[in-house]
């Protein structure tokens, strides 16, 4: 039955004015009907932002400005608190020698959010709607399970680097299963944010990342790592003397950067600008544009997660729990207990990284890391919940109100992460971080999806203005 409906939408022939094929936004929109007026129904597209008119230039910072939004919403997931976690293993683990990993991660998430983007520019449909018409019901279904796993296990690993922030910040006072109450109810008041309109809501996501850039960068500026090392690492594509654990890290930062369900959230951003699909230039001035801000905004995400793996890197790697301990000891933090006095190689991770650095930086370290890693965790909460807004919409014609949206992921994310918090110590709590980052490198549902948006450009010549844009 499947296999009859994409034939039949085939077939049809769009139409015509003017001898130029139009849009046909009809069809596309058939896998998911707008919903009615009085469904308690919205999503981030209640506002659609106009493009300025400039035709006198080639290009144009006024056009910039209003495209700019989605591909900083996009590059919140390679901020994530999984990230930041892998960032600073991998400094500690393996120096400066694992960036060049980190910036190829990166560049093939460009090419792969450049993919999507394009996809929702030029068929008027996010990848999950692409999905739902090319697969037939059973690998449909399959490619959505995997999808909202993706989308759980990143939300536990955003869960959990909020509740290890805000027991930083109030110096233990609030206990690591406190934290991950708060991040239930905080959830809720953000992301009814774009109910004061798009713009200010994308404004909100700048702030964070530019809280992120301040606080990571002023734990650079402070360790001052050696830029002849970092330079060498970033490029050199080689790991001198890397064992089976900086292997096991390699792969942790691919699953840390390339998120899944990123490239379904990005090619949903990019339709809450006013474009014309049935007119050309329009459509590739926006994929031009769209690339150029997700360039910008990856650029920056990159810059964050090489300050982290920097300070790491010069202050922590080869360092020993007694030379750790001693430097804890000495400056009367109340975490010495966390380091064994053995001369084992420092093992790091969100809740410890803060602590080493008040131990041999200060207390202001210590709490600036934490404001960055509340602001990781917070941004790409909200930006996690959209992904599986959109994916539900598209693979099932699911629309749920987003407070149930919510609901549901915060509740399967929430409950295994709150048992841990409530029943184990933080150690536990920040190792189910760690297999999650190996976990989500080895999902292969991005190329089932990415191959359902290749088959997608076979319809384009009969479906759509513009065969070819997508390329």
């Amino acid at each position: 039955m499947e296999t009859e409906r994409e034939a039949d939408l085939l077939e049809e022939e769009p139409p015509q004015e003017n001898g130029v094929i139009q849009s046909t936004q009809g069809l596309y929109s058939s896998t998911s009907p707008p919903a009615s007026d009085d469904e308690p129904f919205s999503t981030y597209f209640e506002e659609k932002v106009p493009i300025p008119e400039d035709v006198t230039q080639v290009f144009s910072f006024r056009k910039l400005w209003a495209f700019t939004g989605p591909g900083f919403l996009m590059s919140i997931a390679y901020l994530d608190p999984g990230n930041i976690e892998s960032d600073l293993q991998s400094g500690a683990k393996a120096g400066f020698k694992l960036l060049w990993v980190l910036l190829g991660a990166t560049i093939i998430g460009l090419l792969l959010q450049r993919l999507a983007a394009r996809l929702g520019v030029v068929t008027g449909m996010h990848l999950a709607e692409v999905c739902n018409r090319q697969y037939p019901t059973v690998p449909r279904i399959i490619l959505w399970l995997m999808v909202e796993l993706a989308i759980i296990g990143s939300d536990m690993q955003e869960v959990i680097g909020c509740a290890i922030a805000f027991n930083l910040l109030s110096m233990g006072r609030i206990p690591l299963w406190g934290g991950v109450l708060i991040t239930i109810i905080d959830t809720f008041v953000f992301l009814f944010l774009d109910k004061y309109g798009l713009r200010k809501l994308e404004a909100f996501f700048g702030f964070l990342i530019t809280i992120m850039a301040v606080s990571f960068g002023y734990e650079y500026v402070m360790v001052r790592p050696d830029q002849g090392e970092l330079l060498k690492g970033m490029f050199l594509p080689y790991c001198e003397n890397c064992d089976s654990a900086q292997m096991e890290q390699a792969v942790g930062i691919v699953g840390a950067v390339i998120m899944p369900h990123n490239i379904y959230l990005h090619s949903a951003l990019v339709k809450s600008r006013q474009i014309d699909r049935g007119n050309k230039k329009e459509v590739k001035e926006a994929n031009k544009y769209y690339f150029i801000e997700s360039t910008i905004a990856l650029f920056i995400s990159f810059l964050i997660n090489v300050f982290v793996v920097a300070v790491f890197a010069e202050a922590f790697y080869d360092k020993t729990n007694i030379e750790v301990n001693a430097k804890c000891n000495a400056s009367g933090s109340p975490h010495t207990d966390l380091f064994p006095l053995d001369n084992s190689t420092l093992q790091v991770d969100i809740f410890k990284g803060g602590v080493v650095l008040g131990c041999f930086f200060g207390p202001a370290a210590l709490y600036i890391w934490a404001i960055g890693i509340l602001a990781a965790g917070q941004s790409s909460t909200m930006t996690g919940t959209y992904s599986g807004q959109f994916v539900m919409e598209g693979f099932l014609n699911l629309r749920w109100s987003r407070f149930a949206r919510v609901l549901l992921t915060r509740s399967i994310a929430i409950f295994p992460t709150l048992l841990v918090a409530i029943f184990q110590d933080v150690q536990h709590l920040t190792g189910m971080n760690d297999f999650l980052n190996v976990l989500q490198s080895m999902q292969p549902e991005q190329c089932g999806a990415l191959r359902a948006g290749g088959l997608a450009l076979h319809s384009l010549p009969k479906l759509c203005v513009l065969p070819g844009e997508l390329l």
